[in-house]
């Protein structure tokens, strides 16, 4: 354990060539180091990294301070940019369909507040899945970059992440409560990544041939706080 800038660190030193520094989903600071790595040097690379990681740290605190949602009539549900009023039902099977300005829920008798925040994440993991299925091919086309394999899983930090080498991407469930280009951006962004690892000119140019637009989404898009 390291003491960095005030905050503490936890130190992985592994056969790995490379430093990789992660916030954990408790909060936790951790840098996976190579084991030759002296510690001065992991000192420096973890300083350098100070504003990222209290930036990120601020996320964890704003995400953690929400009030827990209830799932309860009157509440807005998001499903592709579209802001719909939740109307919560009895039934004997649970369901949600979207109805004009409302999205009708219907729920099982006793259902507790975690069952019905869990059905939720699975029918946005459906629509999520589904719009992948026809906008993968799309991006795949346009870029001639294919993806071995993809996934989609509820995130609390990321809107996507991806493994180059084996050419694997994963999208955010949260993603199919905003709007398409916003996928679309994440999709492409993670695509890129194959080519091209860092977030550097090359890979900012790439981003710019396919999509012009993609800062301005991306803005968007970070404004949403990982809600």
């Amino acid at each position: 354990m390291l003491i960095v800038s005030g905050l503490p660190v936890e130190v992985n030193k592994r056969n790995v060539k490379t430093m990789r520094l992660c916030i954990k989903p408790d909060g936790k600071i951790s840098v996976t180091a190579p084991l030759s790595m002296a510690n001065y040097e992991i000192e420096s690379f973890v300083h350098s990294k100070t504003d990222w990681i209290k930036q990120n740290l601020e996320k964890f605190k704003k995400f953690q301070n929400k009030s827990k949602r209830e799932y309860v009539s009157g509440e807005s549900f998001f499903v592709w940019g579209e802001e719909y009023n939740l109307q919560i039902k009895s039934g004997g099977k649970n369901s949600i369909v979207l109805s004009g300005d409302k999205a009708v829920f219907t729920v099982k008798k006793g259902i507790t507040n975690e069952k019905r925040e869990k059905f939720i994440r699975d029918w946005l993991k459906k629509l999520l899945n589904a719009e992948i299925e026809k906008a993968l091919p799309r991006w795949e086309k346009k870029t001639s970059l294919k993806a071995a394999s993809w996934q989609t899983k509820y995130m609390k930090t990321k809107w996507g992440s991806c493994k180059p080498r084996l050419k694997n991407i994963c999208l955010n469930v949260r993603l199919a409560k905003y709007n398409r280009q916003c996928l679309d951006y994440i999709i492409l962004h993670e695509l890129m990544h194959f080519i091209e690892k860092g977030h550097n000119a090359r890979f900012k140019s790439l981003l710019d041939k396919y999509m012009p637009d993609w800062r301005d989404i991306k803005k968007a898009l970070n404004k949403q706080e990982m809600e």
